[in-house]
Order: C-alpha cells, then structure tokens, then sequence
C-alpha cells in the first residue's frame, strides 16, 4: 500500500464522528415513516427531496472533519452544533410539507451557512479555503430555494425544494465546481484513509436503521407462519446487500483508494454513491414492512418497486462505483440488477411472501458471486497503468516501497472475510455506538 502524500495527517475515526452520524440514524427512520404513510408518487418525491437534505448535510459535515481535523476544538464545535441543527431538522420530517415548512428549513439554511463559512474562514490552507469559498457560493444559490418553498403552500412547495436539493447534490457530487475556478483534487492534501473508514460505518448504520425498523415492523405482526417466514426472509435478504459490500468489497475500495494519485477522487465517488444507497434501503424497509404485515396478501406495482426497486438502488451504486473506480467487479451486480427487474415484473400479482423468498434466491446468488469476484480480485494485480489513470489524465506510478509498517494508520485486507474489522479502537466504539442505537429503538 502506497502511503498517502507528504503531510497528510493519518486518524482513526474519533467517537465524536460516530456521535454526530446518530442524529442521521434517527433521521432514516423518520424518512421510512414518511414513505410509509405517504405512499404515492407525491410522497416518494417528498422522501427524496427530504433525503438529499440530510445526507448533504452529512456529507458536508463529514468532509469538514475530516479536512479541517476533528481533534482540533473550533472543528468539534462545529460538528455538535451542527449535530444539534440536525436533530431539530431531522425531527420536522414528517411535517416539511405538512404544518412545520420553516421548522424544517431553517435549520437545515443554518447549517448549509455555517459549515461553509466557517470552514472557509478557519481551513488552515490557503487552496482548503479556495474550496470552502466556492462550497459557499453553491450555498448561496440553495438556500434561497429552500427558504421560498417554505414560504409557499404545499403544492409548490415541492419543486422549489427539488430545485434547491438538486443543487445540493450535484455540488457534492462535482466538487462545487465554478467557471474560471478549476481546482484539481489532487492539490487537497485529504487523509482519503480516514474517510474510507467514515463510509464504511456509516454504511453499517444505513443496514442498522434498516434492521431496527423492520424489527418494529415484526413486533407490531401476529406471530404465525407467514409473518414468520416473511421477517426471516426480509431478513437474509438485509444481511445479504450487507455481505454484497462487506465481503470484499470494502477492501477493493480501500486498495484503490491508498493506490491512486488522486485519493480524493474515489472518495467522493463513495460519498455521492450514498445518495441512491441511503434510498435504496430506506425503500426497501418501507416494502418489507408492508410485506411482513400482509405477506399472503395480494401484490401490487408499488410493493414490487419497493421490495426489487431499493435492492436494484443499492446494488447498481455499487456497480457504478466499482466500473468507474477500477474497472473491476461491477459485472455481476449489474446482472443481478437485471435479475431484480425481472423478478419485480413477474412477481406483480404474486403474494408478497413469494416476492420476498424470490428476492432473497437472487441476492443469495449475487453474494455467492461475488465472494468469488472479490477474492479473485483482491488476489490478482491491480490494474495497469496503461488500463488505469488518474483523473488528470497521467499514468498511474507504481507505489514506492514502504519503509516501515504502521499498524494505526494501514487498512489490512481480509480477501473477503466477511465482517472484518480494520480498525480495533473504531470496532470498539462502534460497539458502544450500536448498543446506543438498540437502547434507542426499544424506547
């Protein structure tokens, strides 16, 4: 593994990090519940608008940690302020478009403020603060949009609030770029490392909200046969799409990620795939849930879009990220992706206990796949330079020589060991984290 440049500060995730993604725990079970009781066209796209919301708000927060260094206090205070905005944000969920438009709108302006201006203010580079000033400027045009369409009724209310969350959202995802402003990523000194780590637990919160809900969801069913099998079968199907990720998988992105010249690259490729991530399985919750309470009803268009709609979601991430990243592993998701469409179709008038069992036979086949996919690539070399450059076009070098072995900082590969941990102290805290999280769903 290639040591990351020169200065780059190496950190393991701290337990104010896995503080601040609580708020966002509670935030995708009240966008389920709003899915859930909304259950149109109408309602999906409230769900989603609301969604980009709050994961652009982690994002950004998340990204300035790890810039800016959580350790030091001015970064601290910044998260927990936030980390408080976002609570009284994400508790107006259910009401944004009801009764409570500003009760939701104005904490999330606060936060997009905040954040930006001052991490432009305090970043300790002058190219970090060249970033952070055009994060601002993107700012500058959402916010507007936000505070319009909560001073509108609830019919508008909705396209002013897509126009302000797609601007969001495609400022993550293209690095709030400006005309006459190119900033490469590749001039960010960034610990790419300490991120990866960031995703990864936040990826097991996204299935940890998904499992609690669903458990709900059981709890609230008469105990027969049929709901039995239907939350066993909801079930193999969550510790599946787990398995898709985390066996193997995390461990190419890590390699990836300490082998390119250009770290920050794929790292934001990981954070903009948790868009579609995120609503891939709160869809799949809300589907389940209707499955688990009547599994030998009848099927309809919706429980099939929801039930095959969110695993398509999740895994065509997946596939992207891995075909733009290194070419590799992608083939089979895509497939399954295929598989899932298929099954969604013909399972239209079929009892929703059926769609699940057919569910989870593709997604057994898919991880039994892509066990062997990732040990093979994990096995093999990586990709040549001639096969694989970096984003400015340059070949990539081969990494140098590593001096020594840092135990804290290296992200050892397991070659598929499902579950893994590469970090003994972030385990440790995440345990802590979970057990929060557990207490939490039984109040």
């Amino acid at each position: 593994m290639s040591p990351s440049p020169p200065g780059t500060p190496r950190r393991s995730v701290a337990p104010l990090e896995l503080f601040f993604d609580l708020v966002f725990v509670f935030a995708i079970g009240q966008l389920a519940e709003h899915l859930l009781h909304e259950l149109s066209w109408r309602g999906a796209a409230e769900t989603a608008v609301m969604l980009v919301a709050v994961l652009s708000t982690w994002a950004l927060t998340s990204f300035d940690a790890t810039f800016l260094d959580v350790e030091r206090p001015r970064t601290r205070w910044l998260v927990l302020v936030v980390m408080g905005l976002g609570l009284f944000m994400n508790a107006q969920i259910p009401h944004a478009f009801a009764g409570r438009p500003w009760a939701f709108a104005i904490p999330l302006v606060a936060i997009l403020l905040l954040v930006d201006i001052a991490a432009a203010a305090t970043a300790p580079t002058p190219v970090l603060r060249r970033h952070y000033r055009r994060v601002t400027v993107w700012a500058i045009v959402s916010v507007p949009l936000w505070l319009i369409g909560a001073a509108t009724d609830h019919g508008p209310r909705l396209a002013w609030w897509a126009a302000a969350a797609a601007v969001d959202m495609l400022g993550v995802w293209l690095a709030h770029p400006l005309p006459r402003d190119r900033l490469s990523s590749q001039d960010l000194v960034f610990d790419a490392e300490h991120m990866v780590e960031r995703i990864r637990l936040f990826i097991i919160i996204q299935l940890g909200e998904t499992v609690l809900t669903i458990g709900t969801a059981i709890s609230g069913a008469p105990v027969d046969a049929a709901t039995v099998t239907a939350g066993l079968g909801v079930f193999v199907a969550l510790v599946c799409l787990c398995a898709s990720y985390f066996q193997g998988g995390e461990d190419i992105l890590a390699r990836h990620v300490a082998t390119t010249t250009d770290k920050l690259l794929p790292v934001r490729r990981a954070v903009s795939g948790q868009y579609p991530t995120l609503a891939g399985l709160v869809a799949l919750a809300v589907g389940a849930e209707l499955a688990i309470a009547h599994p030998t009803g009848h099927g309809s268009t919706t429980l099939s879009l929801l039930l095959f709609g969110g695993p398509i979601l999740y895994v065509i991430t997946q596939a992207w990220w891995y075909h733009a990243s290194t070419g590799q592993a992608w083939g089979a998701r895509l497939l399954a992706c295929l598989a899932f469409a298929l099954a969604g179709t013909a399972t239209l008038r079929m009892p929703p206990l059926i769609a699940v069992l057919i569910l989870d036979v593709i997604l057994i086949a898919l991880v039994t796949a892509l066990r062997a996919v990732h040990r093979r690539v994990l096995a093999g070399r990586p990709p040549s330079p001639t096969r694989r450059r970096a984003s400015g076009g340059q070949p990539m070098r081969p990494p140098p020589p590593k001096a020594h072995h840092d135990s804290r900082s290296e992200l050892p590969y397991s070659t598929g060991k499902f579950f893994r941990s590469s970090n003994a102290v972030t385990s440790e805290r995440y345990s802590s984290h979970s057990c929060f999280l557990l207490r939490r769903k039984k109040s």
